[in-house]
């Protein structure tokens, strides 16, 4: 007899890409710690200084080219056997893609595009990790990294309110809870679905019902509880 498929909604933060050796914007190395991050990711630093702003997230594309999924990211591939399953990251790096995951909604952009700096509609997939100035879309403008940068809005943040609606069971993986509005999705989950929160620094979150908060890596604490779903199924 044929069944829907429970739905597994997940949210993933920095967290999860860390134990790939991707640095979160803040942990960055070098000469990138002298800078705050309004003199390398909001729109002011891309019009006083683009060509510094193309140097940091070519530093950061490099890192992504470099990195490899981890068990976290693996696992999460592990639940579409049993689930519908829809990842919403504030990552913009692809390795939940590179994992194998199907359905990705990225609400920060993704490093490996670029666009079109009149036509945010003009995305590009690229094909080297560099992004030089003077790389143009086809309207003749430079292009930018596809990233939402500080005091820009998040234009995926309605979908993924949407998703997050729908589903019967709730993960956050990997990240802090304190970054907004990515953080406020957790109140659009039904009171009576089932939550589950896995960071070493984790903590109950204040409001929310059925939160079960797991302390442990991404990379020990995911492939955990994907067993756990996977036998409950």
């Amino acid at each position: 007899m044929w069944c829907l498929m429970k739905k597994i909604v997940v949210l993933t933060g920095a967290g999860i890409s860390a134990e790939s050796g991707i640095q979160t914007f803040r942990d960055g190395d070098g000469l990138w710690k002298k800078y705050r991050f309004e003199d390398l990711a909001t729109p002011e630093a891309w019009n006083r200084d683009p060509e510094l702003v193309l140097e940091f997230y070519n530093w950061r594309r490099k890192k992504v080219w470099e990195a490899e999924p981890n068990a976290g990211h693996r696992a999460l591939v592990k639940l579409e056997q049993k689930f519908d399953v829809q990842i919403i990251t504030q990552n913009v790096d692809d390795l939940h893609e590179r994992a194998g995951s199907k359905n990705v909604l990225h609400l920060h952009g993704e490093l490996k595009k670029a666009r079109s700096t009149v036509d945010p509609n003009l995305v590009y997939e690229l094909k080297t990790w560099e992004l030089k100035m003077g790389d143009k879309c086809e309207k003749g403008s430079q292009l930018r990294p596809h990233i939402v940068w500080f005091g820009e809005p998040v234009p995926m943040i309605e979908p993924a309110k949407n998703i997050v609606s729908k589903a019967d069971i709730f993960l956050i993986i990997g990240t802090s809870m304190v970054v907004y509005p990515a953080a406020s999705l957790v109140i659009y989950v039904l009171p009576d679905k089932p939550k589950y929160y896995i960071d070493p620094k984790a903590f109950p979150v204040g409001g929310i019902s059925n939160l079960n908060v797991i302390k442990k890596t991404a990379g020990d604490g995911v492939p955990e509880l994907v067993e756990q779903l996977m036998k409950g199924s």
